[in-house]
């Protein structure tokens, strides 16, 4: 990014930049911090990837979702939330490794290790992917200020041109200190979740002690589907291992942006449960009880019961989306520039990494673009987004596992036992979501649960095939760990993409990958089916 830390030999001292500047301060690299207000010095430095990964994952898609949640099943499914934490910080985790460790994006990665194909695959992907989550983002600009009395074709321009100019400003500081400004702006949920008047008691209850309003449905089954996989979309893993290469984090700070990626992820799981305990007080005793439609409907509602209300979630769906696109954007740019091999730094002016802003330029003006077009199918997008971010899900995830295990990449950093155990289990749950989501977006007719139970016994009968393909690289991995100690371990980086051995196929990761291929091969030509039959 700001330069290629895999160059670096393994094991060696490498020359370490010489500050993290961040948001929040600057901390020399060769200070880990042995006091309790250095430490704590430094974790304000470091503070900035991991949370705003995970607020960018509140973004308009998820305030709909959750909002939907308490809208139309009240309480009882806060629930699903104590499932988010875990998700969130095993993913993350291993990408802040990835990063900090290799200094080369995801995205270069996957190509290098798993051939071009892949590579190929997973930056085209991420692309449509990302180009699509960044127009519902900015649907959900056009929603919040429409709701405040502002035209979309001023909101979506002007909003444009903010993303623009705050990402473009050659200052890695700068760009930081805007979207913690942004993260700051999310916490208007906190004093609107106070004055929604909520029942304690009771949302204590539904939090810990799983069930369903009037019981489990199809449509209920779906919804838990769609909160659970919000979690983790492809474009957290890309943003947040290259930011975090960006900020210059070496394995030094892991721990740091570790603690930084936790506090985010609490704060994302308590802003869904507000948004929850919020759409349900804004229709408790009306018609609207059940009948979910979209978030402005949520800000109307609330605008009912006193104007200062509806106006303040509008502020906070217009905070959720600009940080949404800003973060989906960027991963986008970052993927590309490492693919490419282009300058792609936030630390550089627009003069030296053109390409790279003119990346960024083109996807928002693009999206925003499609927001104005009149009679645009706007619902086909925000479903195709949902549909295409299923698809994509469980290949990002195993490639992630695979690169996590991978000894010529991470060396004494790769996975431990249990975090594979943790991990594989993690992937085997969100592909029978994934796999459930595609396939009821697909056919809508179908019984979700039913659905949800055959693909649960596919993927767990799978799952013994890639339990043998983690079980052998677990197997072949060099024991590394035992001759490094503390100081060596914490300065080995990993050595040029072109001096590592190059992947072995074996015969189960054959079995695994081509398993995988079929899967997303089936699904592609079931959403196009499914895309333009909407579309007619």
């Amino acid at each position: 990014m700001t330069e290629d830390r895999s160059l670096q030999p393994p094991g060696s001292s490498v020359g370490e930049p010489p500050q993290i500047i961040g948001a929040l301060g600057r901390v020399p690299n060769d200070e880990s911090g042995r006091t309790f207000k250095r430490r704590l010095l430094t974790l304000l430095a470091i503070m900035g990837p991991g949370l705003i990964v995970m607020v960018g994952d509140n973004d308009a898609g998820g305030i709909s979702t959750y909002a939907q949640a308490g809208q139309n099943y009240g309480y009882s499914l806060l629930w699903v939330l104590l499932l988010l934490i875990p998700v969130l910080v095993v993913n993350q985790e291993m990408v802040v490794r990835l990063g900090a460790v290799t200094g080369v994006g995801h995205a270069r990665l996957i190509r290098e290790r798993y051939g071009r194909f892949w590579g190929w695959f997973s930056i085209g992907d991420l692309f449509v992917l990302n180009f699509l989550t960044i127009t519902t983002e900015f649907i959900g600009i056009a929603l919040a200020l429409e709701y405040l009395g502002v035209t979309r074709f001023i909101a979506v321009p002007v909003a444009a041109f903010v993303l623009v100019a705050m990402t473009a400003s050659g200052s890695f500081q700068r760009w930081e200190r805007a979207m913690l400004v942004l993260v700051v702006a999310s916490l208007l949920l906190v004093p609107l979740a106070l004055l929604s008047q909520p029942n304690w008691s009771s949302a204590a209850y539904h939090f810990f002690i799983p069930g369903v309003s009037g019981g489990v449905t199809s449509n209920a089954v779906l919804l838990i589907i769609a909160i659970v996989g919000t979690t983790v979309a492809p474009w957290q893993l890309f943003f947040q291992q290259s930011n975090v290469i960006d900020k210059r984090i070496t394995p030094r700070f892991i721990k740091y942006e570790l603690a930084d990626t936790i506090i985010g992820s609490v704060i994302v799981v308590l802003g869904a449960g507000a948004l929850m305990l919020i759409a349900a007080y804004a229709v408790r005793g009306t018609p609207l009880a059940g009948h979910f439609t979209d978030a402005l409907g949520i800000a109307r509602a609330l605008g009912n019961i006193h104007h200062v209300l509806g106006v303040i979630f509008a502020v906070v769906l217009l905070d959720a989306s600009v940080i949404g696109a800003a973060a989906v954007t960027l991963s986008t740019s970052y993927a590309f520039g490492d693919v490419f091999n282009m300058s792609h730094s936030l630390h550089r002016s627009f003069r030296e990494a053109k390409a790279f802003y003119g990346i960024f330029t083109g996807l928002v003006c693009a999206a925003a673009a499609i927001v104005l077009i009149p009679g645009a199918p706007l619902g086909l997008i925000v479903t195709a987004v949902q549909a295409l971010a299923g698809l994509l899900l469980p290949s990002a995830s195993v490639f992630l596992l695979l690169l996590c295990n991978d000894p010529q990449v991470l060396g004494p950093w790769t996975n431990p036992k249990w975090l594979n155990a943790l991990a594989s289990l993690i992937i085997a749950v969100l592909l029978v979501l994934s796999g459930t989501l595609m396939a009821s977006t697909v056919f809508p007719h179908a019984d979700v649960a039913q659905l949800a139970i055959w693909i649960a016994v596919g993927v767990f009968s799978v799952g013994l095939a890639s339990g043998l393909v983690i079980t052998l690289l677990v197997r072949r991995r060099p024991r590394v760990g035992p001759e490094f100690d503390r100081s060596t371990r914490l300065s080995w980086r990993m050595p040029q993409l072109a001096l590592l051995e190059p992947v072995k196929w074996s015969p189960a990761l054959k079995f695994a990958m081509g398993s995988l291929w079929a899967y997303l091969v089936l699904a592609a030509i079931l959403l196009v089916v499914k895309a333009f039959s909407l579309a007619h």
